[in-house]
C-alpha cells in the first residue's frame, strides 16, 4: 500500500500532471480526449502525452478507446484511495480529525440544516441550461429547495428560446437573468448545499473553494443556443434540453438524501448524467 500511494503521490506533485488530474475530477464522469485536455490547460501535445501516461501508468486515471480516438477519465476508486490512505493513516479515522466527507458514517442529511437546501447551476453564460434548470427545481421541488443559477462569463440577457419554452411549460420568468458566479462567492452570499455544472466551460475552470462544503457534480449537456438549423429545429433542441434537465432533475429530487452518506450521495449524483453502458 505504501509504494503505490507514494508512486500516486510522486505523480500529483508535478504542477502539470496535478492540473490534469483536477481537470478529470471537475469533469467525472465525464471522459475527455487528449485533445480536448489540451485545449481547457493550454498544453503542448508531447508534454501532454507523457503527463497522461504518467497518470495512468499510476492508475489515477484510466482510458477507453472509441474507434481511433482514447478517452481519459479520473479512476475515482483510486483517487478516494489516495485520500482515505493519507486519513486513515494521520487520524486514524477519527471523525473529529477527518475532513467532513470523509467521517466515518457521516450522512448528508446530518449535515443539512434545518432549512431548504440551496442549490446552484453553473454555466459559462447563464442564459439558457442553468436558468431552465433553476426554473425547473424550484417550481418542481416545492419548499424543499431553493435553486439559483450563475454563469463564470454571464451573458447580457437571457436566451429568448429558454425563456419561451419555459414560459410554454407554465414556469415564471418574470425574475430570471444571468448572474455573475461572484455573486454566489462573497460575503453574504446564500451557502450552498449544491454545486452542479451544466457546461463543459464552467466546469473545466478551477473556481475557488465554496464554503460550507457543497456537494458538486458535473451534469454537462449540449447548448441548444448554439444548435444551428431551422427554427423548428432549434425549439426542437430546446425542447429536448428542458426534458433532459427535467428528468436529471427529477432523479435529483427523489434521492433519500437524509439517510444516504456523501460518498453514497456523491455516486447517486453522478449516476445521473451518466449514460448507462459508459
Amino acid at each position: 500500500m505504501e509504494s503505490t500511494l507514494t508512486q500516486r503521490l510522486a505523480t500529483l506533485s508535478h504542477p502539470s500532471r496535478m492540473a490534469i488530474f483536477r481537470l478529470l475530477m471537475r469533469r467525472y464522469p465525464d471522459a475527455m480526449t487528449a485533445g480536448h485536455i489540451l485545449s481547457a490547460l493550454d498544453l503542448k501535445p508531447s508534454t501532454a502525452s507523457a503527463y497522461l501516461s504518467a497518470l495512468t501508468m499510476a492508475g489515477l486515471i484510466g482510458q477507453k478507446r472509441a474507434g481511433t480516438t482514447l478517452y481519459y477519465r479520473i479512476d475515482m476508486g483510486a483517487a478516494r484511495k489516495v485520500v482515505s490512505e493519507l486519513f486513515d493513516d494521520c487520524c486514524r479515522g477519527r471523525p473529529d480529525l477527518c475532513p467532513p466527507s470523509l467521517a466515518p458514517g457521516e450522512t448528508a442529511g446530518a449535515a443539512t440544516p434545518d432549512r431548504p437546501l440551496n442549490v446552484l447551476f453553473v454555466c459559462s453564460g447563464n442564459s439558457a441550461r442553468s436558468i431552465m434548470a433553476e426554473a425547473i427545481l424550484n417550481d418542481l421541488s416545492g419548499a424543499r429547495f431553493n435553486a439559483f443559477s450563475a454563469g463564470t462569463r454571464p451573458a447580457t440577457a437571457a436566451n429568448a428560446e429558454a425563456m419561451q419554452i419555459l414560459s410554454d411549460k407554465g414556469h415564471d420568468v418574470s425574475a430570471l437573468k444571468p448572474k455573475a458566479l461572484s455573486r454566489f462567492q462573497g460575503s453574504g452570499a446564500p451557502e450552498m448545499d449544491f454545486v452542479f455544472t451544466l457546461c463543459d466551460l464552467a466546469a473545466n475552470e478551477d473556481c475557488s473553494i465554496w464554503p460550507g462544503q457543497p456537494i458538486s457534480a458535473h451534469w454537462g449537456m449540449p447548448d441548444p443556443a448554439i444548435a444551428h438549423g431551422t427554427e423548428a429545429e432549434r425549439k426542437l433542441e430546446f425542447q429536448e434540453t428542458y426534458g433532459a434537465l427535467a428528468n436529471r432533475i427529477s432523479a435529483f429530487c427523489a434521492l433519500p438524501l437524509s439517510t444516504l452518506t456523501r460518498a453514497s450521495l456523491q455516486t447517486g449524483l453522478d449516476a445521473i448524467a451518466t449514460p448507462k453502458g459508459t
